[in-house]
């Protein structure tokens, strides 16, 4: 996986060098994808495409998108190899009801082990280090097996715990002294308020970083948000936050500065782009669009995520020149037009997840007679308060995002009905009810 015959990691060379190399990888991956891809040589002939005329990132725009839905509607036409060679398969949520399936090689292993050795080292991980696994590494997911591929590549210990069971983490922690949680944010808060009821003292435990998947520690200036200034205030640990999907087969870490997740430049080309489905200027809002690098058995073309991002491309005091990515603003498809306001889900969630009496919630997201979004939260509460709640939760609302949806209380439980309906994987936080295009080209 080294870019060049130098010992320098393609990080922390120049821009124009870093460029030049993913120029060059780009044209092999289109190589690659014409002469064993049959989606996209199907796409190639249908567009009138030739590779060999694709030289550099600017020219991506001249290729057409991927979607989900394609992934979806024609999943085995993307796989580049015999299925003889597929060692492992992950899945991923689809548009369509179904999960789309991902098949990885070998090789395609051991680039993810690469791409959690590097995203570790960027988060300030190095050999000796003992990191506390609180993700699944079953079900077919992949990020969990991803990172226990990353920390053994990196030398650091790993302890296979799991996700949820407060008492076994602590037990955990108190029996092996892991220096690093690696977990949803949010379950930090349930780990500290168990701390708390049953006299753990926590802050002087062995921990002393938490590296946060799945859920956001920071706003857009880089300011930790409600959650990671909520765990921050119980928690003197260093935060690290982290972006990455199943598509990409790669992870965007903050390192020490928490300036933005940097992008591994031998792993992936980020695009952002804007309405008119052309890139914006650097600093600039968009969707993140992602052209895969070194993938063997289901490499992806200009991806359309559906995350909106931006890209910084100043350099960062850690000395690496590879551009980087703000704190996502939202999915694209999940933005919502409420009383004039435009929202995502996560600042919804940040009020939510921010609220002592909340045990746990659901947003649903419908469309009015006249066509306007209309957004419903359902919040369970253990115990009745002695005031208002549905006021107070608007209030709440409206101080961090101006406006306030429709609030219903309900028990936990039946709020937990809702958010594991049983066929699903991870639990229905976001549930849109809009009607939505799911046309695709073949």
């Amino acid at each position: 996986m080294n870019p060049t015959d130098s010992n320098i990691d393609i990080e922390f060379r120049s821009v124009e060098e870093i460029r030049d190399y993913q120029n060059l990888r780009l044209r092999e991956a289109l190589r690659y994808l014409a002469g064993n891809s049959p989606y996209y040589r199907r796409m190639f002939s249908r567009e009138g495409i030739d590779v060999e005329s694709i030289l550099t990132i600017d020219d991506l725009v001249k290729l057409p998108f991927t979607e989900k839905k394609d992934l979806q509607l024609y999943n085995d036409e993307f796989l580049c190899v015999g299925k003889e060679k597929i060692i492992d398969y992950v899945t991923t949520s689809g548009t369509l009801g179904d999960p789309v399936t991902f098949g990885c090689t070998e090789k395609d292993l051991q680039r993810l082990a690469f791409n959690e050795k590097k995203s570790f080292e960027c988060a300030g991980l190095r050999p000796g280090n003992i990191v506390q696994l609180m993700t699944t590494i079953d079900k077919r997911f992949m990020a969990g097996l991803a990172y226990f591929l990353g920390i053994r590549e990196l030398g650091a210990s790993v302890i296979r715990v799991g996700n949820g069971m407060p008492e076994l983490q602590w037990d955990t922690i108190r029996r092996l002294r892991p220096d690093t949680l690696m977990c949803v944010p949010s379950f930090i808060l349930r780990l500290i308020e168990y701390a708390e009821r049953h006299g753990i003292d926590y802050r002087n435990s062995s921990v002393r970083r938490i590296i946060g998947i799945g859920e956001g520690l920071r706003n857009q200036d880089f300011s930790l948000n409600l959650l990671g200034s909520r765990i921050r205030e119980k928690w003197d640990v260093d935060l690290f936050a982290t972006y990455s999907s199943t598509e990409m087969g790669a992870t965007f870490s903050e390192c020490a500065f928490a300036c933005g997740g940097h992008v591994h430049p031998e792993l992936i080309i980020v695009e952002i782009i804007g309405d008119d489905n052309l890139p914006v200027a650097d600093g600039e809002t968009g969707e993140v669009v992602v052209t895969t690098l070194g993938v063997e058995g289901m490499p992806l073309l200009r991806f359309r995520t559906g995350d909106i991002s931006c890209k910084i491309t100043t350099p960062c005091r850690c000395g690496r020149n590879s551009y980087r990515l703000t704190p996502l603003v939202g999915r694209k498809n999940n933005m919502i037009k409420l009383k004039g306001t435009t929202i995502y889900p996560p600042a919804i969630n940040d009020v939510l997840d921010n609220t002592p009496y909340v045990v746990n919630y659901v947003v649903e997201v419908g469309s009015s007679f006249a066509g306007t979004d209309e957004v419903a939260v359902k919040v369970g509460v253990a115990s009745q308060c002695g005031f208002d709640m549905i006021k107070d939760l608007k209030d709440r609302f409206r101080s961090r995002i101006r406006v306030a949806p429709i609030v219903e209380i309900m028990s936990p439980e039946d709020v937990n009905a809702i958010l594991n309906p049983g066929s699903n994987r991870k639990p229905l936080k976001f549930i849109d009810r809009r009607p939505q295009s799911l046309t695709s080209k073949p």
